[in-house]
Formats: C-alpha cells, sequence, structure tokens
C-alpha cells in the first residue's frame, strides 16, 4: 500500500462506499436469507425418529449429547445392533458426531442412495419444469459420485442446497488431520468440479492430501473437504455479514470436538470460510494448532490477538486476488474487519506465489499449496514467508509433529 491508501480520508470513503453497496444490496435481496424458512427436513425427520426409537427395550440417547457419551453409547453395542440403528436411521446416525467414522460412512451412503431415488422420481415429475427436472437430474447424479465405494462421506444432509463433507486418508490412524473450511457458493452441486477443479473443496481436499504425503510421507495424514455449513449463496447480504459465518462456526466446532483420537488439527480457510474460522476461533478446542487464512474479506476482528485462540494464524493473499479489493472494515454487523495479511493484524504472512486469482491457492505446483502442505505435517520451519525476512517463521521450531 502507498502512503495514500491509509489516509482517513480514504477509509472514510471506502465506508461510505460500503454502506452504499450494502443498501442496494438490502433493497435488491429483499432479505431473502431471514424469509427462507422450511417445514421439517429429512435429516430432522430422521432424528425425530430416533428420538422416538428404542434398542433392546431402551430408549436411544440424546442425538445431541456430547460426542463421548454418543461414543459410548455406540461402543457399548454389537455389530449387529450398529447395523440396524444405521438402517433405520442413516441419516442421523451419518451426521451424528461421535458416532464412529466408519458408521458414519455406512449411514451415508444409505442415505445418499435414498436421496438419489428421490431424485429420480423428480426428474419424472410432471409438476416439475425443465429447469425443475434438470436441477433433479443433476442432484441425482452428484448423489450417485458420492456414493462410490471408495469414497469416504462423513456428513450429508440433501436439504436445500445440501451440506456434505468427505474424508480423504484414515481419520482414525492420523498423525496430523487438516480441515479444508470453503467460501461463498459451496453446496452439493459445486462440491466438485470437473473444470476449475481445484477451486472446489473436494479438488483443494485431493490436492491438500496430496502434497502433504509428498511433504512428509512418513507422517500419517487426513484431509477433510468440509462443505458441511449452508454457505452464502453469491456476493449479497449473507457474504457482507457474520450470520452464516456464525452458523458454520458452531458445526466446525462441533466437527473438531467429534474427531477421532487428539491428533494436531490445522484449518485451511479460503475466502469466506476465513470469515467461519474467525469466529469459531475462540471455542475450538486445544488439539486446533494450526488456521491459515487465504483470499480472506476478514476474520471479524482488527488483530490476531482477538481471536482468542492458542493456534498459530496464518495467512497469505495472491497480488492478484480480486478480494484485496473489498473494503476491509466492519460497520454495524456489515464486513468482516481488519486484512490479515496487513502488517498490524499479527498473523504469520505466506508466499502464495504462483496461485493466480482468488481460486488458486490449492492449485499443484504453488506456493501457497506447499506452505499449506508443510503447515499441515508440522513442518513448520520449512514454510516460505511472503517476505525475504522470515519473520512469519519467529519462534518456530525446526518441526513441530504435535
Amino acid at each position: 500500500m502507498t502512503s495514500f491508501d491509509t489516509t482517513p480520508q480514504l477509509n472514510v470513503w471506502r465506508a461510505l462506499l460500503a454502506l452504499a453497496v450494502v443498501f442496494v444490496m438490502l433493497a435488491t435481496s429483499g432479505w431473502t436469507a431471514l424469509r427462507n424458512q422450511r417445514g421439517d427436513t429429512p435429516l430432522q425427520a430422521s432424528l425425530s425418529a430416533w428420538e422416538r426409537g428404542r434398542i433392546d427395550g431402551h430408549r436411544l440417547p440424546d442425538p445431541q449429547s456430547q460426542p463421548t457419551k454418543l461414543a459410548r453409547f455406540f461402543a457399548s453395542l454389537t455389530e449387529r445392533d450398529r447395523a440396524s440403528l444405521v438402517r433405520k436411521y442413516p441419516l442421523a446416525v451419518g451426521n451424528m458426531n461421535g458416532a464412529p467414522v466408519e458408521l458414519r460412512y455406512r449411514a451415508n451412503r444409505i442415505a445418499l442412495g435414498q436421496a438419489r431415488e428421490v431424485e429420480r422420481e423428480r426428474m419424472h415429475d410432471s409438476r416439475l419444469t425443465q429447469t425443475g427436472k434438470h436441477e433433479a437430474g443433476r442432484r441425482m447424479h452428484r448423489f450417485a459420485d458420492l456414493m462410490e465405494k471408495d469414497r469416504r462421506i462423513l456428513a450429508f444432509d440433501p436439504d436445500g442446497s445440501g451440506r456434505v463433507a468427505e474424508v480423504f486418508g484414515d481419520l482414525r490412524e492420523a498423525d496430523r488431520v487438516s480441515v479444508v473450511v470453503p467460501g461463498v457458493d459451496t453446496d452439493l452441486l459445486t462440491f466438485q468440479r470437473t473444470r476449475r477443479k481445484y477451486s472446489a473443496p473436494v479438488g483443494m481436499a485431493e490436492s491438500l492430501y496430496a502434497a502433504e504425503r509428498a511433504a512428509s510421507p512418513s507422517t500419517r495424514t487426513a484431509v477433510i473437504a468440509w462443505a458441511d455449513y449452508t454457505a452464502p449463496s453469491g456476493l449479497g447480504i449473507d457474504s457482507a455479514t457474520g450470520l452464516r459465518a456464525e452458523e458454520g462456526a458452531l458445526r466446525l466446532n462441533a466437527l473438531v470436538r467429534a474427531l477421532p483420537n487428539s491428533s494436531p488439527v490445522s484449518l485451511f480457510c479460503h475466502s469466506y470460510g476465513s470469515v467461519v474460522c474467525g469466529v469459531a476461533a475462540h471455542s475450538l478446542p486445544g488439539r486446533v494448532s494450526d488456521i491459515a487464512v487465504a483470499g480472506s474479506p476478514g476474520m471479524r476482528v482488527e488483530k490476531a490477538a482477538q481471536l482468542h485462540t492458542t493456534a498459530r494464524v496464518w495467512a497469505m493473499r495472491d497480488a492478484d486476488d480480486w478480494i484485496q479489493d473489498v473494503p476491509y472494515l466492519e460497520v454495524g454487523g456489515l464486513g468482516h474487519g481488519a486484512d490479515p495479511v496487513s502488517t498490524g493484524f499479527g498473523a504469520r504472512v505466506l508466499s502464495a506465489q504462483g496461485a493466480k486469482g482468488h481460486a488458486g491457492y490449492f492449485e499443484p505446483g504453488t506456493a501457497s499449496l506447499m506452505n499449506f502442505a508443510e503447515i499441515g505435517v508440522g513442518a513448520y520451519r520449512s514454510v516460505h514467508c511472503a517476505h525475504e525476512d522470515g519473520v512469519c517463521r519467529t519462534g518456530l521450531s525446526g518441526t513441530a509433529a504435535a
């Protein structure tokens, strides 16, 4: 930045511009986010059935119980009883923090099969428009893709635009776990892409998993493509506020607290995903060792210290990422606070060399991906800082595998 860029007059101008943009969005959106009210969803119906259910004459535990309590419950069951619960309540078990991950994978395969059949019928529903039938077809094929035998689906909810999370690697045996938290326009249909593969959660996670194994072949890693929150759709009012981030933060915290074992967890948060990670930071358990953000519009604080986390906070932004032109401010709940790569914020600023644009941070061969991988395996002294002084490595040991 030049000195002109930081003048009070320019900051006031940016604030006024941001507010003007917000007023336009409010006028055109009609606060649609507040009007999206639904009845019972398939997941809610499954959870309600679970709450009424019994096994061997005993009531089933509250599905919102602590993960440790639910883990003890499932451990006390026979394999036959566990299989019975999966068949009867697939969506409930598939999304239950505390259920064994292998059981969740099995449950979600069943739930995906059921959802696929619903969409297959909708494709031929005469009450739907051609556009509606086409959308049903797209969803049916996506569900079929997610059902492939080698895929590990940790969470799945078909309601609305949908939510999903997928695991790469072995969560139970992992020495270190990485979670990719994506941003705007993430849903079931955009969870993976053929074109621009590495701009979608599946491509991001696959790329990171491969890079981590290359960085440290002896480190057992697992990576989660986590699209299990309702992300904002487009650059509208939802993306300018923290509402979706607050909801996502609760879900992210629940995920991390339910992960098996006690291996360190690193969060890799892209775009609006960094808002989610910023809101979640203070409540995350101590096993979260690192929070790394890329292309961030802000973390809803002015300084990294205000995140109130023991995790190392890292930030990067490519030189041609358009996000840098978004005003970094927060006014009346609108906007997401200071720029995480700014000197005053206090994050460890990493090189993003080779990452072109806003969606290129997980592209193979980029410094951004290599830095993420080094963080993911705990090789902190190997990361490449944004500045030649190496200040981003200050106070770090050669490697920190735990």
